[in-house]
């Protein structure tokens, strides 16, 4: 079983090298391929992947928005394109893997034929210091789960192109490409597990796609808002009622006095 790793970056040069070495480091590398896609970073990237031109495969494209996420994801329809294996493993330029991740979760895909997605719960590393990552209960099904970062996510490669083809990817700017991935599969297809032992290091930066948006800022509300729309579209294309009216009539109005 073939795995490509899509590492999407833009200005990751201080975490890059860790980035990599930690997706070369895999016991089964031989088997997988290592795409590093970038939005033409203006740090010290090109120095980094210097370092490893003859080990992973390069792509850079302008950005596309002035909205990460949706830059994030244009990278991804990229990887998709040059990309040939058969399980797509997602990393973000700043975070890194966990020894023999890529083994761990092949072995899963092998084993469970409908299985469409794996999610590890990483370790959160803000400021050398670590701390785990806990699923919240949800009371209702109709909310969106508790969001497994994008680097702790691996995939079929039809499952990804489905995402691509299917969640509305043109649209919502705000919500990052974890987003869609955590409610299509959890909350829609149920065609996932997840892995309890981390196999991801996920550093929470105030300069990340997630990290600028202080809660209940202006941006933290229409994120939201737009979160409740693409639930109710999802839901709908898939023949299924939303039923989260209250959070969403709150959202709503408050939007509007915003």
């Amino acid at each position: 079983m073939k795995s490509s790793i899509l590492i999407t970056s833009y200005n990751k040069g201080k975490y890059l090298e860790q980035c990599i070495l930690s997706c070369l480091n895999q016991n089964s590398i031989n088997e997988s391929e290592i795409l590093v896609l970038d939005n033409y970073s203006n740090d010290n990237s090109d120095q980094i992947l210097n370092k490893f031109k003859d080990r992973i495969k390069l792509f850079k494209k302008k950005k596309i928005s002035e909205s990460p996420a949706l830059n994030q994801i244009d990278l991804i329809k990229e990887g998709m394109k040059m990309s040939k294996g058969d399980i797509i493993f997602f990393l973000d330029g700043d975070d890194y893997f966990i020894e023999n991740k890529i083994s761990t979760v092949n072995s899963l895909f092998e084993k469970k034929v409908n299985l469409d997605v794996v999610f590890d719960l990483p370790l959160k590393k803000r400021n050398d210091k670590f701390s785990k990552f806990l699923l919240k209960k949800k009371l209702n099904d109709n909310v969106w789960p508790t969001i497994i970062n994008t680097s702790s996510i691996s995939a079929k490669r039809e499952f990804v192109s489905e995402i691509l083809n299917k969640t509305f990817i043109d649209h919502f700017n705000l919500l990052e490409i974890d987003f869609r991935i955590n409610v299509y599969s959890r909350n829609i297809k149920k065609n996932f597990t997840i892995i309890e032992k981390p196999y991801t290091v996920y550093r929470q930066l105030d300069d990340s796609i997630m990290g600028n948006i202080k809660k209940y800022s202006t941006k933290w509300w229409k994120k939201r808002g737009q979160a409740h729309e693409f639930m109710k579209n999802i839901y709908f294309n898939n023949g299924i009622k939303y039923n989260n009216r209250i959070d969403l009539l709150l959202t709503s109005i408050i939007n509007k006095i915003i």
